[in-house]
């Protein structure tokens, strides 16, 4: 998982509320054994319309979703995580986010940032009137700051962010204990292991 500190990246504004994972990454993609390949279906249905805002090519290449309250609501399904994360969303700021979906999204190397509902409009509003609108944001230091005065500070857990910054998902987490685990499995195998008994002469008869 790429370890996320500090991003500097032009802002996609999503200005939508309960934004569902089944619009994220509709059901029918579900079907894929690969965690890679689901960022061609991001916002499937809503990509119908030329005017969605990925259709758009001011918003080409952003790596920072700014999206209204209660963001990532319905299933628990972790493609939704996979499929933002592919089509190359490093960031997600929004008021709420749904639990399951904030969970999942930072195993997957995805920083959510919850700032206040009138901050958000307001990043919402500056990304639709000026384009090319970026913004950075610091792990590091837990800021957003845009080049138009804009500055606010956020909180995150401690464990998620420390994941985050290291570049670790729970594989990774478990790999850097991965000598004590094989000290473990070795003490194991010599207390427990019982060597099969040699055969008698008699019992190969």
């Amino acid at each position: 998982m790429q370890a996320f500190r500090t991003l500097t990246s032009k802002v996609v504004p999503l200005d939508r509320v309960n934004v569902d994972t089944d619009q994220i990454i509709p059901k029918q993609f579900l079907k894929r054994i690969e965690r890679t390949g689901y960022g061609d279906f991001l916002f499937f249905d809503w990509r119908k319309d030329a005017n969605f805002e990925l259709n758009q090519q001011r918003y080409k290449g952003g790596e920072i979703l700014v999206a209204g309250k209660n963001f990532g609501c319905g299933s628990s399904r972790e493609h939704a995580a996979w499929a933002l994360s592919d089509y190359g969303f490093r960031c997600v700021i929004a008021p709420t986010f749904a639990d399951i979906f904030h969970s999942n999204a930072g195993k997957n190397g995805i920083l959510l940032v919850k700032l206040p509902e009138e901050q958000v409009q307001l990043l919402l509003d500056r990304a639709a009137a000026n384009e090319g609108y970026t913004l950075s944001v610091s792990l590091e230091e837990n800021t957003i700051k845009d080049d138009q005065g804009f500055s606010a500070s956020f909180e995150i857990d401690p464990f998620r962010r420390y994941c985050l910054l290291e570049g670790l998902d729970d594989i990774g987490l478990t790999l850097r204990h991965a000598a004590a685990l094989d000290t473990y499995e070795q003490q194991h195998d010599a207390a427990f292991w019982v060597k099969p008994r040699p055969a008698s002469a008699t019992e190969t008869l």
